[in-house]
């Protein structure tokens, strides 16, 4: 693959994306959009997404999506009057415990261990509150569905983090809090009579003492039956989470970075960018998405707006109507220089071979499939 590889020429031959970015820049619909393009190039394409308002779901056209793939039949195409893919499309909402469960009966060696582990508090707590738990779910969900090959390409909505770059490192966390190493020390019977809670070091009870108390179990004794139930399966959760980085590693595997362009979200892209590359994670390109483009873009152009800003009655006859016109037009100008001026900073600070993509701030939010396909007029123009 070329390194100045275009996104229409991943979306040909890569079989993960994952879409990255801070929050509220428009991932999911841009994740949908791309498994939308490549299904209409005619592969078998998933997207995948954690988004809680369920926007990708309305985007699909589906009342609701669950942790199993579900297919985008055709009458919802002819429903939005987008041409029907020659390819097929799935999506899915991820739920992140149905994936820890899941992923706990497979390692598990008999029914029994596998019920007990669920039962367990500790689990119950690092699978729903521990940072990182969800992140982590994510990929095995990608790294699931690619190892199943029924996809051709899965395109993955990473989770709204504060970083959105957590996900990358949620493995070697979540294996930390299952390590039963750590977890014998603390539990070991031997030690426990002369080295009881009442025993441990003031900062150790402390953090035990807070445990217990936002938690609501009993601590050692719950992280004993823990280490008890799970005995064996940390070697099978440690080498899931070494195929799974392998995956996101993958020549096959591309990240695209969704930023809008504003202030903000131009500097967590910045950063976003340089941890991929200090990651050395296989690094696409960008998308700008909301863009606000200036309507003067050529002399002639620049020439009549400073006419009717000399006489704003010939917009109408009305003085009052004809001056909020040309306010509001001064408004969407100035947000097009500030646009410009952060998407100019943005290339400045990110250079290298790697795509360049922008997507216009459109009237209304999109929420069905002729709104992805609006949003791919602009992605994959020539």
């Amino acid at each position: 693959m070329r390194d100045t590889a275009s996104l229409l020429d991943l979306v040909h031959t890569q079989d993960v994306i994952v879409c990255v970015g801070s929050g509220g820049v428009g991932k999911t619909s841009i994740a949908a959009a791309v498994a939308m393009k490549a299904a209409q190039l005619g592969r078998t394409a998933c997207v995948l997404t954690i988004d809680p308002a369920l926007r990708l779901a309305n985007a699909m056209g589906l009342q609701a999506l669950g942790n199993e793939p579900a297919w985008v039949d055709d009458s919802r195409f002819d429903a939005a009057g987008v041409p029907r893919p020659t390819g097929r499309l799935f999506a899915m909402m991820l739920d992140p415990k149905r994936t820890w469960d899941d992923l706990v009966r497979r390692f598990a060696f008999t029914p029994e261990q596998a019920r007990q582990i669920l039962a367990n508090k500790y689990f119950q707590q690092i699978s729903s509150a521990v940072a990182g738990s969800q992140d982590f779910m994510a990929m095995e969900k990608l790294y699931e569905l690619h190892e199943s090959r029924a996809y051709d390409l899965l395109v993955l909505d990473t989770p709204p983090t504060r970083h959105a770059l957590d996900f990358l490192d949620a493995p070697q966390k979540l294996v930390g809090f299952m390590d039963d190493g750590l977890l014998r020390l603390l539990t070991t019977p031997a030690r426990m009579a002369g080295f009881g809670l009442g025993m441990l070091t003031s900062s150790t009870a402390m953090m035990f003492a807070v445990l217990q108390r936002v938690t609501g179990f009993e601590v050692l004794t719950d992280l004993s039956d823990y280490v008890t139930s799970f005995a064996g399966m940390h070697a099978g959760f440690r080498d899931r989470a070494r195929a799974v980085e392998s995956r996101l590693r993958s020549p096959r595997t591309s990240f695209a970075l969704v930023a809008s362009p504003n202030a903000d979200t131009v500097e967590e892209a910045i950063f976003l960018y340089r941890r991929l590359q200090t990651a050395c994670m296989p690094f696409g390109g960008f998308i700008i998405n909301r863009l606000q483009d200036s309507a003067l873009t050529t002399a002639e152009a620049i020439e009549e707006w400073s006419a009717i800003r000399r006489s704003p009655e010939v917009l109408s006859g009305e003085a009052g109507v004809a001056r909020r016109l040309v306010d509001n037009f001064e408004d969407y100008e100035v947000l097009a220089a500030a646009h410009a001026t952060h998407v100019t900073r943005l290339r400045e600070r990110c250079p290298g071979p790697h795509f360049w993509r922008t997507v216009p701030a459109f009237e209304t939010d999109v929420h069905d499939l002729s709104g992805l396909a609006r949003i791919n007029a602009h992605l994959f123009e020539r």
